[in-house]
């Protein structure tokens, strides 16, 4: 593991994380997290419960702007954004026989990604408007916790999707590995455009982001979003003097 900014990052690179991942979906059960600007900033001013990224067993670095700080402390954190994990883990021959639950996007949206990956067994779990705490949260949990699958795709809005995961251990799910991976699918079926290569290159696809949906963005990027290099200067930098 990479410490950076108080979190524990996973190590290795992206073909040895999808291994872990899978070899996850075998075992007791855990979580994977993929921590970008949005959720170290909410998770340092306590916005998000602390404990529910610190017992995700993967923590898996989804941002670019992470990766050009860390190394600016000498630390290298490999970055591999959730829709690319998504992507990989459904391409891949060795998650064959593996059944991927899909929970947030609605049938219609389902359905298209089960065409695009006819080898892969697919299962759909509705996912109603959650309002954690509520009957209907815990319905849900509940049903997911019981469900048959070997690996969750969890694509809600941060943090409902960590606060889902880390929810189904106590509600008694044993086995498998959730994934908390955002707009993943809506990426793959193409309801949402992911940023041209070039953007990715330069690490700008937070601009691209805020482009195509700015009423959306705003916020995020342009005024919470630069507390990270606060975050960074006092967990990084102060620390070290």
């Amino acid at each position: 593991m990479t410490r950076f900014m108080t979190l524990d990052f996973t190590d290795g690179d992206r073909p040895q994380t999808l291994a872990r991942v899978i070899a996850m979906a075998r075992g007791a059960y855990g979580y994977v997290v993929t921590p970008n600007v949005d959720h170290v900033v909410k998770l340092m001013d306590g916005r998000v419960a602390r404990e529910v990224y610190a017992d995700a067993e993967l923590k898996v670095c989804d941002s670019r702007i992470l990766s050009h700080l860390a190394r600016l402390r000498g630390v290298s954190l490999p970055v591999y954004p959730g829709s690319d994990m998504t992507a990989d883990l459904l391409a891949s021959p060795a998650a064959e026989g593996l059944t991927i639950a899909v929970f947030g996007p609605d049938r219609a949206a389902f359905n298209e990604l089960a065409a695009r990956y006819p080898r892969q067994t697919l299962k759909y779990l509705e996912a109603p408007m959650l309002v954690p705490g509520t009957l209907g949260w815990r319905a849900a949990v509940g049903h997911a916790a019981h469900a048959e699958w070997d690996v969750l795709l969890a694509c809600v809005s941060f943090p409902k999707q960590e606060l889902f995961a880390h929810a189904l251990r106590a509600a008694g799910r044993q086995t498998g590995v959730t994934l908390c991976v955002g707009a993943s699918v809506d990426f793959l079926t193409g309801r949402q455009q992911r940023a041209p290569r070039v953007f990715q290159r330069l690490s700008l696809e937070w601009l691209h982001r805020l482009m195509s949906q700015p009423r959306r963005m705003f916020r995020r990027y342009v005024i919470e979003g630069p507390a990270i290099f606060g975050w960074f200067v006092r967990t990084e930098v102060l620390k070290a003097r």
